[in-house]
């Protein structure tokens, strides 16, 4: 959420930012500094008449005290008149406050600067490739078909049980998911995150707090007997951990990573290019997070950035990394970087992790600040990334790694497989 300091001192910048998002915000923010104006009216003259009615009260006690009960008596009259008045502008201060909360949960994040205009994914800036794209033999399979002949996953076996997207991983399937999710695991805590098991579900507070409500409402799973959501990512019970602190600046940075399954209904997403583990209603994801001070959250971005590349440079996996222009950028997002793994089989690039820098956006939601070296408060800076999302780095891997007599096992999972084939 922004800050209505920020947008009151920026109005004009604010509104050129956000149109990177080819969104025109010129009434929202016009009707958030008026809101504000009225909020901050209504504030003084409750505080005025609070103060008064606060001396009223003493000179009445002092009347009393003096014998002078008439005296007094015309005052309690006053005083009962400031009391009804309070009251009132109490309810009018929190229907304002109320409102003006309302209309900045609406407003998304204002982009970097360095963030490209652009209306969709196809306007994203390609700013980095790395790796050779292998030449495979004649009669390659995509993954789907590779899962079907080796009997690794099986999708039909998870469609009976709950649904299309819900896969079923089988013996050696089952086994490299799991070496998946335990060596980026033991990259992420050698990298210095602590790691957590987190909650599979959060209550409203939590969505709110990293921006997944209401902007994503519609995509993730509700359980409305316990008001409960079905996380859509690590992200959001992991950058939880810290709302209502406050920290000390001695306290940062704080890194955290977690593995967790991962539930989305993805409504609207049918087709070709969402067969196979292209696009999953469940999945599995090992998620980094940073909560950093102001000043250093766009170098702990770059190190994030670094990190992730490495992990793809010991599977061996070519991959591109594009910058999010304004039209594709998530709600919460300030900035944007992709990871893409290119599927040979496929001939097309998958995305496989997003790593975003949200600067205060999210801190301001969740209540998340920190005391700096002159006790001062601030609002932290938070970042994630995902490090690594599983089932497109599982679709590169069987579809790059195939041969005509079976898919080679990367030699860094090897100690984690327990087999160098499938």
């Amino acid at each position: 959420m922004l800050q209505v300091a920020f947008i009151r001192e920026n109005r004009d910048d604010v509104i050129k930012r956000l149109a990177k998002r080819n969104l025109d915000a010129s009434q929202m923010i016009d009707e958030v500094i008026t809101l504000d104006e009225e909020r901050r009216q209504l504030q003084t003259q409750l505080d005025n008449t609070l103060a008064e009615s606060n001396s009223l009260s003493k000179e009445i006690g002092n009347l009393f005290k003096s014998g002078k009960a008439a005296e007094a008596n015309e005052l309690k009259e006053k005083t009962t008149l400031l009391k009804e008045r309070s009251k009132t502008l109490g309810e009018q201060l929190n229907t304002t406050a109320d409102s003006l909360n309302n209309l900045l949960y609406k407003i998304p994040n204002v982009p970097h600067e360095s963030v490209p205009n652009g209306n969709s994914d196809e306007d994203n800036e390609e700013i980095y490739t790395e790796g050779d794209i292998p030449k495979l033999h004649d009669g390659a399979l995509p993954h789907w078909e590779l899962a079907k002949k080796y009997d690794i996953i099986d999708f039909e076996l998870g469609t009976k049980i709950t649904g299309a997207g819900f896969p079923v991983y089988k013996g050696k399937g089952a086994r490299l998911q799991r070496a998946l999710i335990a060596y980026f695991l033991d990259k992420n805590t050698a990298a210095g995150y602590t790691e957590y098991q987190l909650p599979h579900l959060v209550n409203e507070a939590s969505g709110f707090g990293t921006g997944q409500l209401p902007d994503k409402e519609g995509q993730m799973y509700h359980v409305g007997e316990d008001n409960l959501y079905l996380i859509p990512t690590a992200e959001v019970p992991g950058t939880n951990l810290f709302r209502d602190e406050l920290l000390s600046q001695n306290d940062l940075p704080i890194g955290i990573t977690g593995y967790t399954p991962c539930f989305r209904r993805e409504a609207g997403s049918y087709g070709a290019h969402v067969r196979g583990l292209n696009r999953l209603h469940q999945f599995d994801k090992v998620e980094i997070i940073r909560v950093e001070h102001p000043d250093n959250s766009y170098k702990a971005f770059e190190g994030m950035i670094e990190h992730v590349k490495m992990i793809l440079r010991e599977l061996k996996l070519p991959y591109r990394i594009l910058r999010l222009c304004g039209g594709d950028v998530t709600f919460a997002s300030a900035l944007t970087y992709d990871f893409e793994v290119f599927s040979t089989a496929q001939d097309r690039w998958l995305e496989i992790s997003s790593v975003s820098n949200f600067e205060t956006f999210q801190a301001n939601r969740l209540k998340l600040r920190f005391k700096n070296q002159d006790g001062k408060t601030q609002l932290c800076h938070t970042l994630n990334g995902s490090s690594l999302a599983l089932p497109r780095v599982l679709a590169g891997i069987l579809e790059n790694y195939q041969t005509e007599d079976g898919i080679k096992i990367p030699e860094v999972l090897i100690p984690y497989t327990g087999f160098d084939k499938i």
